[in-house]
């Protein structure tokens, strides 16, 4: 039997605020969870973006568009080499999604082993032909694809023969519980006879607990102090407690997962079934010569005191061959064969 081993990817995305230090704080903080990845996300704002890429939400009192805006949050390649450095360090895998050319191009050069291709990307058949040819594993996250476009992402995928993972995603920030879309988890496993997970921004861990449960191999939120912190994701991502708590949770699934219980196997329960047994008893004080009928049987505890419960109908009609007190077990030698 393979062993079920959920990879679970934290993504700080721009948490971070384009903040060095604030970011190199939330992967300390995140390694100390149990993650197994902590994922961000690499914006060259010349190659991705433009003056009139409009804000999906206007939260920022600082810039003036959503270029300025990637500008501001985006670090150097040093200070990438920095990030990746600091996650091998502390023992988790460093991920980053691309939004260009340019910086799967500079991902190459940081070393990425695998690539996150977000929810606006997956028609990006240019840019993904590029990841392909690196020959690394692609997770493709589905938020807002249909099956359509996620075929021709795969086909293309397949010409370079990358491993490939497709993630449930709803593209709303935080996910109603109505449109999390669990089922589809299936249907992504049936369709495309790939890996499949949960990228989920219901802002709770739950989801994700499910998702485990129904078979998902990946799982990846964003992760934020505090969902009162400045920034487009606050509100559907996950707190570090809430993370540790999740990862617990994960753990405690797979773990009974991959030891499926034999039912009829009674073994562990040998001493048990006798503690918490029945054993036949009778209800009133009764004269040898008396015939048992159902309204003279009670059952007592432990089990192994003469006649199971379980064979209350073998005394039924039997003459009785000892006088017995009220409450006493009823014995093999009590009965008339």
């Amino acid at each position: 039997m393979d062993l079920k081993k959920t990879f679970i990817i934290a993504e700080i995305a721009q948490a971070h605020d384009g903040s060095l230090g604030i970011l190199h704080s939330y992967i300390d903080s995140l390694a100390n969870t149990g993650v197994d990845a902590i994922k961000f996300q690499t914006h060259i704002a010349e190659a991705e973006s433009s003056y009139a890429e409009p804000f999906r939400i206007n939260f920022s009192y600082e810039d003036k568009s959503r270029f300025d805006y990637w500008k501001r949050v985006s670090f150097t390649e040093e200070q990438w080499i920095g990030i990746k450095e600091h996650c091998d360090r502390v023992g988790v895998e460093f991920m980053s999604s691309p939004f260009s050319i340019a910086a799967v191009n500079l991902l190459e050069k940081i070393g990425v082993k695998k690539y996150k291709i977000g929810s606006g990307e997956v028609s990006n058949l240019l840019l993904l032909e590029r990841i392909a040819k690196t020959g690394k594993p692609i997770i493709l996250s589905s938020g807002m694809s249909s099956y359509f476009e996620l075929s021709n992402a795969l086909e293309l995928i397949k010409i370079y023969g990358n491993e490939t993972v497709i993630l449930q995603c709803t593209t709303s920030y935080p996910t109603p519980p109505e449109r999390i879309g669990l089922n589809v988890l299936e249907e992504l496993k049936k369709r495309f006879n790939t890996p499949v997970g949960l990228s989920d921004h219901s802002g709770s861990i739950y989801p994700s607990v499910a998702a485990v449960a129904l078979g998902a191999e990946y799982l990846e939120f964003h992760a934020v102090f505090d969902k009162r912190m400045f920034g487009p994701d606050s509100s559907s991502s996950l707190t570090i407690d809430q993370i540790s708590e999740l990862v617990k949770a994960v753990r405690l699934i797979e773990t009974a997962i991959n030891n499926p219980l034999d039912k009829n196997n009674l073994e562990p329960y040998t001493d048990l079934k006798v503690i918490f047994g029945k054993a036949l008893a009778v209800n009133k004080n009764l004269k040898k010569g008396h015939i048992l009928t159902l309204d003279d049987l009670e059952t007592k505890k432990p089990g192994n005191m003469g006649i199971s419960a379980a064979e209350y109908a073998s005394v039924v009609n039997r003459v009785l061959l000892n006088s017995k007190k009220k409450y006493d077990f009823l014995l093999q030698e009590d009965i008339q064969h």
